[in-house]
């Protein structure tokens, strides 16, 4: 697994260590991204989220957490970005 503190890129490399949100094609998943490699993202203290309230503000409606480290596959990715919390 490939582990990068800073990088140029723009990709999912250059937030390694931030806490990050991924929207799949049913599932939210949330938590700290922990690791990057060509098939999968590996979160740390992980989280489901089934409910999420106002996208903008304040803490999950309603999020579950998962055994840690969870991976979440690269191709079930429709769109990532920071966390809200």
């Amino acid at each position: 697994m490939k582990r990068v503190v800073e990088t140029d890129d723009g990709g999912m490399d250059a937030m390694l260590g931030e806490k990050i949100t991924t929207f799949c094609g049913v599932y939210i998943y949330t938590g700290t991204l922990a690791g990057v490699n060509a098939n999968h993202i590996e979160l740390a203290d992980a989280k489901l989220v089934y409910e999420t309230g106002p996208l903008d503000t304040g803490d999950w409606s309603d999020a579950q957490s998962l055994p840690s480290p969870w991976r979440v596959m690269l191709a079930g990715i429709e769109s990532w970005g920071p966390a809200k919390c």
